[in-house]
């Protein structure tokens, strides 16, 4: 199973970009890995004005394989994944940020909004993810979600369900569907799946909500 795994650079260490003390935005990766594609959009967002970091919470690999993504998403520690964005956080407020925002991106949305509902986040980004029921709490900052056209949803994880979830909790969302996209749209190293113009949209779209909650 192991053949398609990528080792990565900093294994097991955050990689951060921009300057310290700049208003926060983690990025959190989705079960194939911090792979390079990620590094691209924190360069972005540290244009914008962020302090950017990016966890590696596979422990230094990453892989392109559907099968082998699995694998590594199914042995993640949740506890640690959230572990690790709370030292990141705590790590980032030291040096000066005191506002948080949290972009995830398929298992890595997921986590964002599981570690948005302890309040630590002033915008939280979920790129093709929702919560179950089981796992919903309150998430007490503004959320955007990007969703693709075509997906597969357990029948208490649907866009719908969510979005009315969150909305009768009284926490502030917006949602945006891409025609003729897939799973996994925005992320750039995935070929067959990577749908350029819809994830640069995306990506704009993720760029002027953290601004509008970070930096005005």
């Amino acid at each position: 199973m192991a053949d398609h795994l990528i080792p990565i650079p900093s294994p097991g260490q955050p990689l951060s970009f921009g300057r310290p003390g700049d208003p926060l935005v983690i990025l959190v990766h989705d079960w194939y890995g911090r792979l390079p594609g990620l590094v691209a959009l924190g360069e972005g967002l540290v244009r914008e004005g962020f302090r950017v970091v990016i966890p590696d919470l596979y422990s230094g690999v990453a892989t392109l394989d559907d099968a082998e993504a699995e694998g590594l998403m199914t042995s993640l520690s949740v506890g640690v994944a959230l572990a690790e964005l709370d030292d990141v956080i705590a790590t980032a407020r030291a040096e000066g940020s005191s506002r948080v925002g949290v972009v995830g991106f398929s298992m890595g949305g997921w986590i964002a909004l599981l570690h948005a509902q302890g309040g630590s986040e002033d915008a939280v980004v979920a790129y093709y993810s929702t919560l179950a029921p089981r796992d919903h709490g309150v998430i007490p900052s503004p959320v955007l979600l990007q969703f693709a056209e075509f997906d597969e949803w357990e029948a208490d994880e649907t866009p719908e369900s969510f979005i009315d979830r969150l909305r009768e909790h009284g926490t502030p969302v917006t949602e945006y569907r891409y025609v003729d996209t897939v799973h996994s749209f925005a992320n750039a190293d995935i070929q067959g799946k990577f749908a350029p113009r819809s994830a640069e949209l995306a990506f704009a779209r993720t760029a002027n909500f953290l601004v509008k909650h970070l930096l005005d």
